[in-house]
């Protein structure tokens, strides 16, 4: 008998917050900028839209036998040509979160 071995399936594409949503004068920490890997036009982007968002990070005190903690948030439209999203999570991003990965699930799916 032969075993087949299966690559791992990443339920997920990676990305990366850049920031809040700003002006030259004003920052609004409700919504943050998204950098999504291998997402390069504003014409991809609607396949991204309403997808969840998770934002991991460890904490110094355990919950629920974890010190992993995560936000959720969501896809909500483009921000510019160039693929960069726009996204609101359930609480505010930490300023600490600025370049940090997060994970954007590939569900829900409108396909």
């Amino acid at each position: 008998m032969s075993e087949t071995k299966h690559q791992p399936v990443r339920l997920y594409s990676k990305g990366v917050i850049l920031g809040f949503k700003r002006s030259k004068v004003n920052q609004h920490c409700h919504t943050t900028l998204v950098k999504i890997e291998g997402l390069a036009d504003k014409k991809d982007v609607p396949f991204y839209l309403g997808k969840r968002i998770a934002y991991i990070y460890r904490a110094k005190s355990l919950k629920k036998d974890s010190r992993m903690r995560v936000v959720w948030g969501r896809v909500t439209r483009a921000h510019g040509s160039g693929g960069v999203v726009k996204a609101k999570f359930a609480r505010n991003i930490p300023p600490k979160a600025m370049g940090a990965p997060v994970r954007v699930m590939l569900y829900p799916s409108n396909v």
